[in-house]
């Protein structure tokens, strides 16, 4: 008992050192592993030079994609380069395949004469039937070999032994044989054991392989060649090794040869595909150019034309395509000229019995209310037609002098969210009639752009008056925003929308989306097109989104100083798909209108009267340009003075 007490003791002593191990290894696991600082800069280095090669790899990829891509005639000229090669290396290959096969058969042929010739003359040596002797069989295979060995003006050197069959070798013959130039010991085994089944047979028939044996001209180097054997009567063997080292020779020199004239070959191919490609291309090039220059108005342009083929009719073709396209395009200037100096013309005329009917008009309207009632109702549609009238005629000459080239832009700094507001007086009324409101984002900081203040605030007019006419009665958003470039204004309605393809038309002098729908403001119909003239020589854009259902955007967007180029807009053109968001009336300043501002219907006396009204805008740290349409920034009507917390009913400016 006291023994089982004391191993039980043991047992838990042994696990808790265990444990304790266990603790101890995954203390050792859970360490930091220390990375020596020259590690770490040669891991960066390695990393920075692999990022600029990788990058300098892909800029070579993109040149070479690029220059591929554009050259014709390099395409041609490396796909004729490619298919050379591979035709003459296949060539070449099965040419030298050829000339291996004839030059092995012909040494064939040169080696069997030789053992043909040979054989004879063994066998008709004296004691060549007897057994084997000691000195008698030693001075045969001694005469044998020196009368068959090559002479010393052969063409070709060869090795020739004679051997004693196997089982003649021993007492009273000690030499297995005699041999000038070969290596017995290299003989193949295949073929001593085929010559001793011939000669088992009673046959003299030769039979050859292929070896590597040692030369007499090559030191003993073993050389690639032809052994050949044949039995000489029952008791000796003849052996020829014929090298092939003149056949190698000769072989590795066609070899050379060959790949040097296929490779000048493989560039001739070449060179002619790039001579003949380029009477070709050249031709269609300065076709291509001629095009591109007749493109940006260069009407004088002609190709040359040289020869009659096909490249000269297509230089003929070329030439009177051009001076079809001038003819017209002159043809047409000289129209446009007389259509802009007629509208100018009929616009100036139009001028003198307009204003005698105005007056006329005038006077009949101020005394409408001693006439009879249609009589009356006569004199009102009359002013109000006269003044449309005289509208058209406004924008009728606005058009020729775009049309004429001769608008003058004269810019100031201005800034854009003071326009915005101040352009909204006409919109303003034409929206309350239709109980619609007009909501402005601004940013916090001024946006503040060289433009000329009559053609941009005509622009925002026209956008605004478009949204809350073709907005169905529902309200319209205005959002300004700038970065370092550009400023951009985004006039949003959620009214009938715009069908695909339509976001161009509406450019269009006189287009309506739908003919039939009456003009409630009396406009001309050339608003938008006297809008975008107006963008364009303010150097900037006018652009326009709608989706039927979803309403439209007009994104104005210009560059903070005249001449610069745009190379974006601050505002994006198709609304965020959450769009809605007002703001909060807690979240923002009130910063007063100016006098004589629309807001929601009312004139703003200024910031000190009591019932003033105020746009709001965001705090001085929030962004000053929303990063969408829909953003942050949201202008609304604030409370009347000594009301806080109580906003008035259509607070919004919209």
């Amino acid at each position: 008992m006291k023994g089982a007490a004391t191993s039980s003791g043991a047992a838990p002593s042994r696990d808790r050192l265990s444990a304790l191990r266990t603790r101890g290894a995954l203390r050792n696991l859970r360490a930091p592993v220390v990375v020596p600082e020259s590690v770490v800069r040669l891991h960066r280095l390695a990393r920075r030079r692999l990022g600029a090669l990788r990058r300098r790899l892909a800029a070579t990829q993109r040149f070479l994609r690029s220059r591929w891509l554009r050259s014709l005639q390099l395409r041609v000229v490396t796909t004729t380069l490619v298919i050379s090669a591979m035709v003459v290396t296949v060539l070449g290959f099965f040419l030298m395949q050829q000339i291996t096969s004839d030059q092995l058969q012909a040494k064939e042929l040169q080696a069997g004469n030789v053992v043909t010739d040979g054989l004879p003359t063994a066998n008709t040596e004296p004691g060549v039937d007897s057994r084997p002797d000691g000195a008698a069989a030693q001075n045969l295979m001694d005469t044998i070999v020196s009368k068959l060995q090559a002479p010393p003006e052969a063409e070709s050197s060869y090795g020739v032994a004679i051997l004693l069959a196997a089982g003649y070798s021993g007492a009273p013959v000690y030499r297995a044989g005699e041999t000038a130039g070969v290596v017995t010991g290299q003989i193949p085994a295949k073929l001593v054991s085929k010559v001793n089944a011939l000669q088992r047979e009673g046959k003299s028939t030769a039979s050859f392989t292929f070896a590597k044996m040692g030369s007499p001209s090559a030191l003993g180097t073993p050389v690639p060649g032809l052994v050949y054997g044949v039995p000489v009567g029952s008791y000796y063997q003849l052996y020829y090794f014929f090298p092939l080292t003149q056949v190698q020779q000769s072989l590795d020199q066609i070899q050379r040869t060959l790949l040097v004239a296929g490779v000048v070959l493989v560039f001739l191919f070449a060179a002619i595909a790039a001579l003949v490609t380029r009477w070709v291309v050249t031709p269609v090039r300065h076709a291509a150019r001629g095009a591109q220059r007749l493109s940006t108005g260069n009407l004088n342009e002609r190709m040359p034309v040289r020869g009659v083929d096909e490249l000269a009719a297509l230089a003929t073709s070329f030439n009177e395509m051009a001076a079809s396209l001038q003819e017209k395009m002159t043809a047409l200037e000289d129209l446009s000229q007389v259509q802009r100096v007629f509208v100018s013309d009929v616009s100036h005329e139009l001028r003198t019995p307009l204003t005698t009917i105005k007056i006329a008009a005038d006077v009949l309207f101020a005394n409408r209310e001693q006439l009879a009632g249609p009589v009356s109702r006569s004199a009102e549609l009359l002013q109000s037609q006269l003044e449309r009238f005289e509208s058209l005629l406004t924008d009728l000459l606005e058009i020729s002098r775009y049309d004429a080239n001769v608008a003058v832009l004269d810019a100031e700094p201005v800034d854009i969210c003071d326009l915005a507001r101040l352009s909204a007086d006409v919109a303003q009324q034409l929206a309350e009639r239709r109980g619609a409101k007009i909501e402005f984002r601004l940013p916090a900081e001024p946006c503040i752009a060289e433009v000329e203040r009559v053609r941009v605030e005509r622009i925002l007019r026209n956008l605004l008056v478009n949204a809350v006419e073709h907005g169905e009665g529902k309200d319209a958003v205005v959002t300004v925003a700038g970065d370092s470039a550009a400023v951009a204004v985004a006039v949003r309605d959620y009214g009938i929308g715009l069908a695909v393809g339509e976001e161009h038309l509406v450019f269009d002098r006189f287009w309506r989306a739908d003919p039939a729908r009456a003009r409630t403001t009396g406009g001309t119909g050339l608003g938008l097109a006297i809008a975008l003239e107006d963008a364009r020589l303010h150097g900037g854009w006018l652009e326009a989104w709608g989706e039927v259902g979803r309403g439209s955007v007009f994104r104005l967007t210009l560059p903070r100083t005249v001449g610069a180029e745009l190379a974006g807009s601050p505002l994006p053109l198709a609304p965020d798909e959450a769009d809605g968001s007002a703001g909060s009336l807690a979240d923002t300043d009130a910063v007063a209108l100016p006098d004589g501002v629309i807001a929601n219907g009312a004139i703003a006396p200024g910031a000190s009267g009591a019932d003033g009204l105020a746009i709001r805008q965001p705090d001085a740290g929030s962004p000053a340009a929303p990063e969408t349409a829909d953003g942050d920034g949201v202008g609304t009507v604030g409370t009347p003075a000594g009301a806080p917390g109580q906003p008035r009913a259509g607070s919004r400016v919209r």
